[in-house]
């Protein structure tokens, strides 16, 4: 059985009361968002800007959330926005108001074509339980790990948790857990040898990378540990790389945090950092009517501004 280490209890934001009320009073008068391409339209996010330069102490804790998802330690943090939610209910005034937030964090965009901007993930009983819409362990991924320009952060909102207490957010420092392999591992994942996913009905993240390397040898704030669990049974592997995988598998496991998200919970992952995956859903799903069970809903950020090859 592994031992969950306690989540870093620096890694969360409580809102100051004056910040809730101001941001539950501009939930109602913030407009409905326009999009680019696939993107936020730079105009919304200046009107967003405008609206939330006028709330108390909004400036000090955009600042907070960003030292927590940049340099070390960081690279998560969760926004505890669950008395916004119950005052404002998590439909579109919520939604205008988180995406306002996260425009503050990097520009928010959906690369999936056949989805808003906001992707719903539900619990569907008749998928894979692996899946992020399934009701089993989602192993440690990294979102787009297959693309050469995956999105900088991704984000889950909590709509409605797991009715039945379990589904617990799982993260882990996959740099941390890199800087603990063998070195002989470390060199095995530099290879392009891996692969996973399809590429299809995608913008704006580059093209197919397939093959790739885990280990891309980028600085941490521009290159990725593409990593996900799923490819250690489906890139064909030989035994020295799937190894090495699995070494880096194991050792995110044991570094791994572990919290439940709650209604209103705001959960961003710097993904050039961290990976994250799930904990089963609570057995008896079927007994849970389907619009009570679990909702997250996702959103993709890009930083804005990065050149040069591995920028993302």
């Amino acid at each position: 059985m592994t031992t969950l280490l306690e989540p870093p209890t620096g890694m969360f934001i409580d809102l100051p009361n004056e910040l809730e009320e101001a941001l539950i009073g501009l939930g109602s008068t913030l407009p409905p968002w326009s999009v680019e391409g696939t993107s936020l339209a730079y105009a919304t996010i200046e009107r967003y800007r405008a609206a939330l330069d006028s709330a108390p102490l909004f400036e000090e804790t955009v600042n907070t959330l960003l030292r927590m998802l940049g340099g070390e330690p960081g690279g998560y943090a969760v926004v505890r926005l669950r008395n916004i939610a119950q005052a404002l209910g998590v439909g579109d005034r919520f939604l205008r108001l988180a995406t306002a937030i996260l425009a503050e964090v990097a520009t928010p965009f959906q690369p999936f074509r056949r989805w808003p901007l906001w992707k719903e993930l539900g619990t569907n009983l008749q998928a894979s339980p692996g899946l992020s819409t399934g009701t089993g362990y989602n192993a440690f991924h990294m979102d787009l790990v297959n693309v050469t320009r995956p999105p900088d952060y991704t984000t889950l909102l909590c709509a409605r948790p797991d009715p039945l207490g379990a589904g617990a957010s799982i993260l882990s420092d996959a740099r941390a857990a890199v800087s603990r392999l063998t070195p002989t591992s470390r060199a095995l994942l530099t290879d392009v040898a891996y692969s996973y996913g399809s590429f299809f009905d995608l913008s704006d993240v580059g093209e197919e990378y397939k093959p790739f390397p885990v280990l891309d040898g980028a600085p941490a704030d521009l290159g990725f540990v593409r990593f996900t669990a799923k490819m250690l049974s489906a890139s064909g592997l030989d035994e020295a790389h799937a190894h090495a995988a699995e070494e880096l598998a194991g050792q995110m496991v044991a570094g791994q945090v572990s919290f439940t998200l709650q209604r209103g919970d705001l959960l961003i992952v710097n993904q050039h950092r961290w990976v994250h995956g799930r904990e089963p859903l609570g057995a008896g799903q079927c007994d849970v009517a389907p619009e009570e069970r679990r909702l997250l809903l996702q959103l993709f950020l890009r930083d804005r501004g990065a050149v040069g090859p591995y920028a993302s």
